[in-house]
């Protein structure tokens, strides 16, 4: 079972209400779950709906900003606790070290950044933690389509696969995040 979970995704809400639905369903199910929620720290966009809906139902929240987006005010002030780092690097770093499995929801190019930067850490044998992208409502579609290219072109192998998966549901990311890392299978998500 983990105990933290590092969850990215976009400091905007999107155009959907569909995906700050499911951010505050993902921090309800972590509260519910006794999970602690690690991500960016900010208070605005689906960051800080998720943020927001673990504090409402009891959770534990960690955020970490740097401190350049700590000034412009949108560090989340109402979480357990708000750690200011020095930049973007020591972010995602200490993001990393906190938490126990990654869930990724529609966001930007910051998530993208996040994204790719773990699956390669992953890939480069840093780490074997879970790493699950949460397809909500087909917004990571062109994702999965970009990952067949680069193996289609030959710039990344079939076994890329094996290091992240990608569902359509929080709870068969809960199921994948909850497995022992040597047992989790990636698939296509019509295949989840």
């Amino acid at each position: 079972m983990i105990k933290s979970l590092c969850v990215y995704c976009g400091s905007a809400r999107g155009q959907s209400p569909r995906y700050t639905a499911v951010a505050k369903e993902l921090g309800k199910a972590l509260a519910e779950r006794g999970i602690r929620l690690i991500y960016g720290g900010a208070r605005i966009g689906m960051m800080g709906e998720l943020a927001d809906a673990t504090m409402r139902h009891g959770g534990e929240v960690i955020g970490i900003i740097p401190g350049h987006l700590q000034s412009s005010e949108v560090g989340h002030s109402g979480i357990t606790e708000l750690k200011v780092v020095d930049n973007m690097h020591t972010r995602k770093k200490l993001m990393f070290d906190l938490s126990d499995a990654f869930a990724v929801l529609p966001g930007g190019f910051g998530t993208l950044d996040e994204l790719f930067e773990i699956i390669t850490w992953r890939m480069l044998s840093l780490h074997d933690k879970p790493i699950v992208v949460v397809n909500v409502d087909g917004y990571w579609d062109p994702f999965d389509r970009l990952i067949d290219h680069l193996i289609e072109h030959g710039f990344a192998r079939e076994s890329a696969r094996q290091h992240f998966s990608v569902v359509n549901s929080i709870g068969r990311m809960f199921d994948l995040v909850e497995e022992p890392a040597d047992v989790t299978v990636v698939q296509h998500p019509e295949r989840i």
